[in-house]
């Protein structure tokens, strides 16, 4: 399921992007800007946290302001929500995690080309992570949830599409600062993971597209950027 929303969800980038390849564009004056990233996260580093969360939807919108030595600043918002993978569990749960962030970030952003250009980041934060289950609610417990540390490096290669908005294909990968344990889940047993597993960081990977719309000032029209 995960696999073919990815798999249209990068046709989908790559047909915008082919099409933004066809503009001719006059050269990109970005200061601040609107930015909307979408992604499908993916597990790693703690063990118990890759095997049985399943990552289903990240999304970050964000406000950031660009100078002209390309040295961006922004703040924005994160949610993401990973669900129990069924088939990495031995007993019947179901549930997930719900977890939302606010974040200040500083990057780097610069157009290479009239229509090229990358944006590498840092988004650090705070973030709350909610656990919801079937077994947490049978034993009185409506939630879970813990409060930790957000720091999130990501990569945006982005194409213009108009004088006013990019799309962009958006790397990034996510820690959150605590050690993911069955435990949040409202089992009583580790299953069989080891107390070294349990310390590590969660973390997990994104790769996602994204969409940025910039207050340049300038207008778009029908038949092409305009001339300055």
């Amino acid at each position: 399921m995960n696999e073919r929303w990815f798999g249209k969800g990068i046709g989908i980038l790559v047909s915008m992007l082919l099409s933004c390849s066809s503009f001719q564009a006059q050269k990109m004056e970005i200061d601040d800007s609107f930015v909307l990233e979408l992604g499908l996260p993916n597990g790693f580093s703690n063990a118990p946290f890759r095997n049985i969360m399943q990552g289903l939807v990240y999304v970050s919108p964000m406000y950031q302001y660009t100078l002209k030595s390309g040295i961006s600043l922004g703040a924005g918002l994160h949610y993401s929500y990973f669900n129990i993978n069924q088939f990495r569990i031995n007993q019947k749960i179901y549930g997930g995690m719900h977890n939302g962030s606010a974040f200040g970030k500083i990057g780097f952003e610069k157009f290479w080309t009239p229509s090229f250009a990358t944006d590498f980041s840092v988004k650090i934060g705070a973030v709350q992570s909610a656990f919801f289950t079937d077994t947490l609610k049978s034993q009185g417990i409506t939630y879970r949830s813990t409060m930790s540390t957000y720091v999130e490096p990501n990569l945006g290669l982005c194409l213009a599409s108009d004088v006013n908005a990019s799309f962009r294909l958006t790397i990034g990968y996510a820690f959150y600062g605590f050690g993911f344990n069955p435990s949040y889940l409202g089992l009583n047993s580790s299953l069989g993971y080891s107390a070294a597993d349990l310390r590590k960081t969660a973390s997990f990977l994104i790769v996602g597209f994204g969409y940025s719309r910039y207050f340049n000032g300038k207008k778009s029209s029908n038949t092409g950027w305009d001339e300055e």
